[in-house]
């Protein structure tokens, strides 16, 4: 049986076991199951806690009534189709203990992180290929925003900060996918915008400050600007002869990355626009593409179930690095303000009992003393205690 669906049901049964045990509980919400079932029965639990049903009274903490079992089943039946009396009982057979609630809870937490980054970065690759299909970039940084939102909401009740942190190996993406929407537009407005940076004096000045070789889709076009940028900083002219000379000297005919008659080709083309709205289209299909690679690496982060939480919440956040850099040259080039970032949470955002209760770590044991000599003075106590509080 998946682990997953145990834990869940661990959790619920410990509650019907010990309905005490949802004080524990209280950084655990019914979103976090992964079944209907599962969901609308914490839902109920909780609300017959807020209504102060007789089982959670400081009264009846030695015998939990029956009348706990039926009508939580009861409150959830309202919400839910198919659930049975009967799985309330199998819900109670699956929890070992009771008091192990939040250690349970913590595990059917890690599934939701797990799925929740699942699930918005799936959203994010959609709404990047939807962009493509439009020439739009709007919702692939709506969707890039809400998915460091929910990483940064899910670390806090996590208990860890929301860094980000390169994983040791890149993850193992799925086989090429189907390129984005408009890929022959793209390559066309490459061709157009290098046409005019080479034959229109002073063009690289309109997007050298913000436009770089890894937005170009094109490898070949990518090393051409390469080239026309090493032109522009060393202050020689920019024409069609330096170019090919400058290709020349980088080895790029020589390779077969480029031939003389592709030069050519870009060369003779006729740039329709100015360098400026050209790149604005370069940079526009870099966004998107961007946005698509990083839902793709972040996808396959979450599919890693070996991956602890912590863990994943940062190399998530890391994979988002090359969109929030793309996407800083995308409003240099709108001169659209950068925003301003958000004041960092406050330790009130996730209380420390909270964070304890999550993480269901054991207090670790104090280190055992070493025997002391026979005849040796007893060690000074300590200066001060420690600082660490166990988690």
């Amino acid at each position: 049986m998946n682990p997953l669906l145990r834990a869940e049901q661990a959790v619920l049964g410990a509650v019907l076991l010990d309905p005490g045990q949802l004080a524990r509980l209280g950084w655990l919400a019914p979103e976090h199951f992964s079944r209907p079932v599962h969901r609308a029965l914490f839902a109920a639990m909780r609300t017959l806690h807020t209504n102060a049903h007789p089982a959670v009274s400081t009264k009846a903490k030695a015998v939990v009534p029956l009348s706990w079992v039926t009508d939580t089943v009861a409150e959830a039946s309202r919400h839910v189709r198919g659930l049975t009396a009967p799985y309330a009982h199998v819900l109670i057979a699956a929890c070992p203990r009771s008091g192990n609630a939040p250690l349970y809870g913590r595990m059917v937490l890690e599934g939701a992180i797990h799925r929740t980054v699942t699930e918005h970065a799936v959203r994010l690759h959609q709404a990047a290929r939807a962009d493509a299909l439009r020439g739009d970039v709007e919702g692939a940084l709506h969707q890039a925003d809400v998915l460091a939102g929910v990483l940064g909401d899910l670390a806090r009740r996590w208990g860890t900060e929301p860094r980000p942190l390169a994983p040791a190996a890149p993850p193992a993406t799925a086989a090429a996918e189907p390129p984005l929407a408009g890929t022959d537009e793209v390559a066309e407005d490459e061709r157009f915008l290098l046409a005019v940076l080479t034959e229109r004096s002073g063009a690289m000045n309109e997007v050298v400050g913000w436009l770089r070789p890894d937005d170009f889709a094109d490898p070949a076009h990518a090393h051409l600007y390469q080239c026309l940028g090493a032109l522009h900083h060393r202050g020689e002219p920019i024409d069609r002869m330096t170019l090919l000379w400058e290709a020349q000297r980088r080895g790029l005919l020589a390779d077969g990355t480029l031939t003389a008659e592709q030069l050519a080709g870009i060369c003779d083309g006729v740039g329709a626009g100015t360098a400026e709205w050209l790149g604005e289209q370069v940079i526009r299909s870099s966004l998107t593409r961007t946005a698509a690679e990083s839902a793709r690496a972040i996808r396959a982060l979450a599919e890693n179930e070996a991956l602890a939480p912590g863990q994943l919440i940062s190399h998530a956040l890391h994979a988002l690095g090359p969109l929030d850099n793309v996407r800083a040259r995308w409003q240099s080039a709108n001169g659209i303000p950068a925003p301003t970032p958000a004041p960092a949470p406050t330790t009130g955002d996730s209380p420390p009992a909270r964070v304890h209760a999550a993480l269901a770590r054991s207090t670790p044991r104090p280190p055992a003393r070493p025997p002391q000599r026979s005849g040796a003075l007893p060690s000074a106590p300590a200066a001060r205690t420690s600082s660490r509080t166990p988690i």
